[in-house]
Parts: C-alpha cells; sequence; structure tokens
C-alpha cells in the first residue's frame, strides 16, 4: 500500500472531479467495482449495505465517487487502479489517455501519470510470469517471495550471498495447536511469535479456534491480546466463523469478549446471517439476545433485513424474539424502511407480525404511490380516523393516485366527502382533469349531482380543464349537457371562455343548445367574441349560431370583438353576415366602440364592410368624434377619407364638431389635420365658445398656438364672444390652468399684431 505522503499533488482528486459524468454513466457494475474497493482496502465492507439503498446504478456510482473524494487523493489513485482497471477496462482506458495527452515537466499530472505507467508495467509484468509459471512443471515454479528476489538480485559476481529462507514450520506448529484445541500445546509453541500472526488465508489463531469450537484456546487468546475483529481472505471475522459452524459456547465467549455483531464479510453477511442460512437456531437466538441487551434504540438486524428486503430472514428474526417494532436511532422500525423502500414481501412479514401503523408511515406509502403496499397498510390498519381517511382521499385525487383512491374507498372512505373548500372528491378529480382518478370514482360511484358554491357541476368542471375523456363518461353517464351553474351558464358557455375546442363539439352532439343564454342575455358565441378564441367561435358558427343575437346590453359578438381590438374576429363574424351597424343600447355601433379604443386595424375591417361613418350615438357623436377625444389622428384619417369630408363638422348633442374636442383636449396635432379638411375654425358649440373658446379654457396651449397661427383660409377670430359674453382672452384670463399667463401673453400679442 502507498502512503499518504508520496501523493503530494492531489491530482487524481482533480481528474476523478472532471471526469465524473463520464465515470457515472461509464461503471455498469457498481457492486463487483465495491468489491474490489473492499478487497484493496479503500472501503470497509459495512459500505457495500450502506450503498445497497441506493437504487439505481447512476445514484450508486455517484455516491461511490464522492466518497472517494472524500477520502484523499491515495483513495483515487487506487481508485483508479487496480480498481477501474480490472472492472472496466475501457473506461480506464479513457481517463488513462486522457491523464497522459500533453504533460509538461512541471505539471501536477506527472506524479498521477507515472504512477499508471508504473502500475501497468507491473500488470503485464505479472500477468506474462502467470502465463509463463502455467507451461512450467510444478518442480520449476518458484514462490512468490523467490520470483520478487529473482527480480531484485541480478546474476552479478560482486553480490553477496541471498540470505536463507525463513522457516515457517513454528508458524504452522501454532496454527495445527489451535485447530487441534489443546492450550498446553499452543502455549509451548506460541511463546514470542505474533498472537495476531495470520496464514495464507488471512486467519488468526482465534479464526481457526472459533470455527472449530476451542473454548479453552478461544479464552487463553483472548486473554494473551488477541484482536476479535481481523478479518480473513473472505472479510469474515471469528465471530463469523463460529456462526457458521455452528459453535455455540465458542459465540458465546466471543460475545461476551465484546465481539461485534454487525461486521460484514466481503458478501455483505454478518454472523447472524450465516447462522441463519446454516440453521443454527441456537446461534441465531443467542446473537439476537445479544442485541437486544447491548445495541438498544439503534439500527438492528431486523432493520437491515427490511432495508434488504430480506423478508425470509425478517421471518426467521421475528420466529425468534426479534422485536417487530423496535426503532433505531432515527426512531425508524422495520415497516418504516421496509415502506420506504417498496418492499411488499417484506411489509407483509412486519404486518403478520403485528407491526404498528402510524400516520407517518401510511404517509410514505402515499408519497411513493406504492399501491400494493398502500393496501396492505389499509388492511392491517386499525388507528386510522374517518377524518385522516377523507385527508388522504383528496391528497390522492391531486396526484391522480388512482389505486390509493381506490384502496381508501375500498377500505369505506367517503367517496362524497367535501373538504374545506366545499369539493368533492370527483368535484375535485374534474376540475384538476384527473381523468384515471376520475374514472375510479365514477367506477364506485361518486355522485354527478354534487355541485360547488357557484353551482359548477362535475360536467363544467371537465369542461373547463377541457378533460375530454371525463367530459364524455359524465355525458355517457346521463348528464344533461345544457345543466347550469350560476348565472345559467351552460358547459357550452365555459368551453367559450376556456377555449376548449375539443370539447365543443362533444357537448352540441350531446344536445347542448347552441344559443343558449346566460341571466345576461350572453350566448357562447358572445363568450368566444369577447375572449378572442377565434377556433371556438368557427366551431359554434359552423353549427350555425345566431351571429347577431343582444346580450342585456344590446351587444351583438361584433361588439364585443370590435371592443377588444381582435379584427380577426371582427372578419371572422362579418364573413358570417354579422350586422356592422348594429346598435347597443347606448346606439353606438362596432365603429363606435373600435374608435373608442383606438383598433385601428378593427376600424378599417368595418369601413371596408359598409359600417356608417357619420352615424349618431345617443349622444349624437359620429366615430369622429370618438377618435378625435382619443387623439388618434389615424382613425381620423380613414373617417375623413371614408367620409370625403362630408362630416367634418358633424354636432353632437352638445352642438361640439370634432374641431371643438379636439382643442379642447389639447390634440394639436388633430387641429391641424382637421383644419387642413376643411373644418370650421370659428364653429359656436350650444355656449357659443367657438374652438379657441375651448382651448383656452383648458389651458391647452399649443392647441391655442395652432388655432391663432392658422393662415390658411378663415381665421381664428380672437374677437368672438359667447354665451357670456367673454372673448378666448377673457376666458384664458378667468382660468387657472398652468398654462394661463403663456396662453394671455400669446394672444395679447396676436391681437396687437392685428
Amino acid at each position: 500500500m502507498y502512503s499518504n505522503s508520496l501523493f503530494t499533488n492531489p491530482y487524481a482528486i482533480e481528474v476523478l472531479r472532471t471526469k465524473k459524468e463520464e465515470l457515472v454513466e461509464g461503471i455498469n457494475n457498481p457492486d463487483q467495482l465495491l468489491n474490489w474497493l473492499i478487497d484493496n482496502g479503500i472501503f470497509t465492507p459495512e459500505k457495500k449495505m450502506v450503498m445497497s439503498y441506493y437504487r439505481t446504478r447512476i445514484a450508486k456510482n455517484s455516491r461511490v465517487l464522492d466518497i472517494l473524494v472524500s477520502q484523499g487523493e491515495r483513495a483515487c489513485r487506487l481508485f483508479f487502479y487496480p480498481c477501474l482497471k480490472q472492472v472496466e477496462p475501457n473506461l480506464y482506458k479513457r481517463v488513462k489517455k486522457y491523464v497522459c495527452d500533453e504533460i509538461g515537466i512541471a505539471d501536477a499530472r506527472r506524479q498521477l501519470v507515472g504512477y499508471l505507467l508504473e502500475k501497468d508495467k507491473e500488470w503485464i509484468e505479472t500477468t506474462s510470469e502467470q502465463h509463463q509459471e502455467k507451461k512450467e512443471t510444478p518442480k520449476q515454479i518458484l514462490s512468490k517471495q523467490e520470483r520478487a528476489t529473482k527480480k531484485k538480485i541480478k546474476p552479478t559476481p560482486n553480490l553477496p550471498t541471498a540470505k536463507p529462507k525463513k522457516d515457517y514450520s513454528n508458524t504452522v506448529r501454532i496454527f495445527d495447536a489451535a485447530a487441534k484445541g489443546d492450550p498446553s500445546d499452543l502455549e509451548k509453541v506460541l511463546k514470542e511469535n505474533d498472537i495476531n500472526a495470520v496464514n495464507t488465508s488471512n486467519e488468526t489463531r482465534l479464526h481457526i479456534a472459533a470455527a472449530n469450537g476451542h473454548v479453552a484456546i478461544i479464552e487463553y487468546l483472548i486473554n494473551k491480546g488477541a484482536k476479535l475483529d481481523v478479518k480473513d481472505k473472505k472479510g469474515r471475522t471469528p465471530l463469523h466463523r463460529a456462526a457458521e459452524k455452528g459453535q455455540d459456547d465458542a459465540v458465546k465467549v466471543l460475545l461476551k469478549a465484546g465481539a461485534y455483531i454487525y461486521g460484514l464479510d466481503k458478501e455483505a453477511k454478518s454472523p447472524l446471517h450465516l447462522a441463519a442460512q446454516n440453521h443454527h437456531t441456537h446461534i441465531l437466538k443467542r446473537i439476537l439476545k445479544e442485541e437486544a441487551r447491548c445495541y438498544k434504540n439503534r439500527q438492528n438486524f431486523l432493520h437491515m433485513a427490511a432495508l434488504k428486503d430480506e423478508s425470509r430472514l425478517s421471518q426467521i428474526l421475528l420466529k425468534n424474539g426479534a422485536l417487530v417494532d423496535a426503532k433505531d436511532e432515527k426512531g425508524q422500525t422495520a415497516l418504516g424502511y421496509a415502506t420506504s423502500q417498496g418492499f411488499e414481501k417484506t411489509v407483509k412479514v412486519l404486518l403478520e407480525a403485528g407491526a404498528s401503523i402510524d400516520f407517518n408511515i401510511v404517509d410514505v406509502a402515499f408519497n411513493n404511490n406504492n399501491q400494493s403496499i398502500f393496501r396492505l397498510l389499509l388492511e392491517y390498519s386499525k388507528g386510522l380516523s374517518p377524518d385522516t381517511m377523507v385527508s388522504a382521499l383528496f391528497k390522492a385525487v391531486q396526484k391522480n393516485l388512482h389505486g390509493i383512491v381506490a384502496a381508501l374507498i375500498d377500505r369505506g372512505t367517503d367517496i362524497n366527502a367535501h373538504n374545506e373548500m366545499q369539493y368533492t372528491p370527483l368535484l375535485m378529480a374534474c376540475e384538476m382533469g384527473k381523468t384515471e382518478t376520475a374514472e375510479v370514482l365514477i367506477a364506485k360511484g361518486a355522485s354527478l349531482e354534487e355541485k360547488m358554491p357557484n353551482l359548477n357541476t362535475v360536467l363544467h368542471l371537465a369542461v373547463q380543464a377541457g378533460a375530454v375523456s371525463i367530459t364524455n363518461l359524465l355525458l355517457h353517464k346521463g348528464m344533461n349537457a345544457n345543466i347550469t351553474s350560476q348565472g345559467d351558464q351552460t358547459p357550452l358557455h365555459v368551453a367559450a371562455f376556456h377555449n376548449k375546442g375539443a370539447i365543443v363539439d362533444i357537448l352540441i352532439n350531446a344536445g347542448a343548445k347552441i344559443n343558449s343564454v346566460t341571466k345576461e342575455l350572453v350566448t357562447p358565441l358572445h363568450v368566444a367574441s369577447q375572449r378572442g378564441n377565434v377556433d371556438v367561435a368557427q366551431q359554434l358558427l359552423c353549427h350555425k349560431a345566431n351571429v347577431n343575437l343582444k346580450d342585456k346590453q344590446s351587444k351583438t359578438p361584433l361588439h364585443l370583438a370590435a371592443e377588444k381590438g381582435d379584427h380577426t374576429m371582427v372578419e371572422l363574424l362579418l364573413s358570417c353576415n354579422a350586422d356592422p351597424n348594429a346598435m347597443d343600447k347606448e346606439k353606438k355601433t362596432p365603429l363606435h366602440i373600435a374608435a373608442i379604443g383606438g383598433h385601428l386595424n378593427t376600424a378599417k375591417v368595418l369601413l371596408a364592410q359598409k359600417a356608417r361613418f357619420g352615424v349618431k350615438d345617443m349622444d349624437g357623436c359620429t366615430p369622429m368624434h370618438y377618435a378625435t377625444i382619443k387623439g388618434n389622428a389615424e382613425i381620423v384619417k380613414i373617417l375623413l377619407t371614408a367620409g370625403k369630408n362630408k362630416n367634418i363638422d358633424d354636432k353632437n348633442i352638445w352642438r361640439k364638431t370634432p374641431l371643438h374636442l379636439a382643442a379642447e383636449h389639447g390634440h394639436s396635432d388633430l387641429i391641424n389635420l382637421l383644419l387642413s379638411h376643411g373644418s370650421a375654425i370659428n364653429a359656436f358649440d350650444n355656449n357659443k365658445d367657438t374652438p379657441l373658446h375651448c382651448a383656452c379654457k383648458a389651458g391647452h396651449f399649443n392647441a391655442v398656438n395652432s388655432l391663432v397661427s392658422w393662415s390658411q383660409g378663415e381665421k381664428a377670430n380672437v374677437q368672438a364672444t359667447n354665451s357670456l359674453k367673454k372673448t378666448p382672452l377673457q376666458v384664458a384670463e378667468s382660468s387657472t390652468t398652468d398654462n394661463q399667463a403663456h396662453i394671455v401673453t400669446l394672444l395679447k400679442k396676436k391681437m396687437l399684431i392685428k
């Protein structure tokens, strides 16, 4: 073995980290790698059991590499060679090539490269020698020591004579004495020899005495300082050997001396495993008794068996006195471990032995969606309250754990229970679109009549979720396609609102009324038009939906589409004979609505389909009045073009022209546009205010300036008086706006010039 002091540059760690992803993917047999790591003293055998907790190859590989990094440079180098070399030779070659590329003199990699090259050389030589030995006769075969000596000592005449071979006869006699069981013989030959010396199988005298059941020898060796935890080539301690052979008295002495009962050999087997394997029940009981005496409140053999799904061993342990509900330092029982790992056979063994079930264990099976184990737990449980069962049922519905839903209902959980939000399990499944769960609930007899506080039914909720299968199933079960919720909304209204085109045809084919109305007289087409759901609107129109029906505000679907500025929807509705001049309760047409919203493209589409540009609403306003108020020059332009300037001075009920409104709202660019198209600059409204009066009153300096600076044709009359006998200047002087002083100065200047 190499000492840490030799590895000054931690480059193997860096390589392992850099190539971690490739190594994790490339190691196909993590268990074989673990065996090599244990054989080379990098990991203890106990690590193998810990690694068995990881369920996937990737997870296991990743954890092994993390542990290697934490153990330092030496562990990482030994991992590359010999372990990786033996287990994954191709992967080893790729790593070696990566390491050996572009090496500089002072590069930290040189040490690792040297290590790998040296080890590869040794491996080739050893392999060559082994191959050669096979060809030689038994008389020609050299021992390892002779081969090593032969390598080191070259045939040079000046070298001294080699030392004679060590005599092993005394060591053999010592091991023979331990095997025969005579303490006096052992005492005679032992003398100064190491009490913990090992033979070629890495066995100590204590191993041999334990295997043969020589209690006196065992006691003698222990008194002389023999170590209890030395492992032979199979990774077994003296306690392993005694338990395997059924040597009860030897086991008793070793346990009394403090032998560790949980030690694992290279096959991850403890002394108890070997005793059970060889049907030494008396040994098994003794070890369990020792465990109960000395190892309370920690992970025990039953926990370990549960973690490895050793159901047969679990059965044996329970039969021989293991406590089924014993807890470890984490408060976990064997049933908790078996449940978390999903080991159904072991769970059943533990439940049959009377293992206690608490809600945490049930919750683990639930969260893992382990339906078979969950059913088992329910079958054996006694203390779960109805509230707990109902809570679990709603949780299972949310996660679509339909198998668990079925198990809970079969166990007697109320299928129509309400939660704090007044959902039943079926209402929740329909709203969330949990098809499999809804199917289970319907098959188990869940009520289809239950409603939410807003009167939404399971059909409304299934449509809202776009759950085609559930919708079909509910309709097949006889639900009325025209059933209403709050405000008389039908499922078809819901489909239109949520843009569920796949369900529209299903509902209509099941008898849904295409022109059904809510309390506000809204049809599904109104809903689709307002939401901009073109595909659904098209489906409804294909099914002959009435395009000109009006809601309570006398708005048609076209009004609602224009309000949204959805020119695509507007085009669709117009193509299906929607009336472009339909009036709502305020006598506004869709063109009014588009102008108010500033929707230029929508206005263009409407005008192209003969929408009347000069039509007045109940306030006497044309679309141009509203476009002017909003300051939308582009819409004003297309309206002027459409009307050929004829309606430029149309007045509303307050006798205001668009120019009055442009001045009043400070849109100086529109003032110039309207004047250039012939708008009357000195028109009076019902207060005999001219546009200049309006601009002065509102305090819009730029608007005032545009009006008094207009020089093409008729000019603004700065002396005009309104119904209060005030000129624009007097109106400006009595104003309290921010621009009052500037406007007064401007008007006085203009009056002087005149």
